[in-house]
């Protein structure tokens, strides 16, 4: 069954490979991070995991320390000052996000899944969703990553407050189309995720995933006037 034991081998073995091909990319990115902003290269963060235990999930530091407690708290917008000039660059290309190949070989996380919250951002998913959520291993992307590829934007012209709008309209949705994602696990699920998790950084605006994905939950509006 995709979902477990093979799932898990595919993730050991092809996050050992990537590490590995991707070390001469981590070496010139750790450089310039140690040479700039506040010279940090990692940025550990404790997530919600599988079966909803709590994990350290690893990135590289894009944005000021302690930017939580900053304006803004755990929604990064479009534009905001606290994500450094090179940040801007890690976070746009998702490269920020390659130190979780860690996280997978380790087995905290695979390559599709639920992208791992934390506790402030997890508690608006609905009840029937927090329960089911991490019944599967969170990823490094999701169909909930390629759909809000670009949420940042959506966060910034919402037209109310981040954490109102998040809690309203974006985590209902996000959350359904998790439980989605469960429903329809496989090989080629995953392997048609991956493929869109790169397609939407060229195309952020693609449907591409509502014509593959045809049974996905209905496409919310507020996705279309943004």
């Amino acid at each position: 069954m995709w979902s477990g034991g093979l799932k898990r081998w595919f993730d050991f073995t092809f996050s050992f490979l990537a590490i590995i091909l991707l070390t001469p990319l981590w070496l010139p990115v750790s450089i310039v991070l140690l040479l700039t902003g506040e010279h940090d290269i990692f940025y550990f963060q404790k997530r919600i995991g599988y079966k909803n235990r709590p994990f350290y999930i690893w990135k590289h530091a894009t944005m000021l320390r302690k930017s939580e407690q900053l304006p803004g708290g755990l929604h990064t917008l479009r534009n905001d000052p606290r994500v450094l000039p090179f940040g801007k660059f890690l976070r746009k290309t998702k490269i920020n996000e390659l130190p979780q190949l860690v996280n997978i070989l380790k087995g905290d996380m695979s390559f599709v899944g639920p992208r791992p919250l934390v506790e402030k951002t997890f508690l608006p998913y609905p009840p029937v969703v927090q329960e089911r959520i991490y019944n599967v291993r969170p990823g490094l992307t999701g169909i909930g990553s390629v759909i809000f590829r670009d949420e940042e934007r959506l966060l910034s012209e919402c037209g109310v407050k981040p954490e109102d709008f998040y809690a309203s309209a974006i985590a209902p949705y996000k959350g359904a189309l998790e439980l989605w994602y469960q429903e329809n696990l496989s090989f080629a699920t995953d392997m048609k995720i991956i493929f869109l998790t790169a397609w939407v950084i060229f195309f952020p605006k693609s449907t591409l995933a509502f014509r593959w994905f045809k049974n996905l939950p209905p496409r919310p509006p507020f996705l279309d006037s943004n």
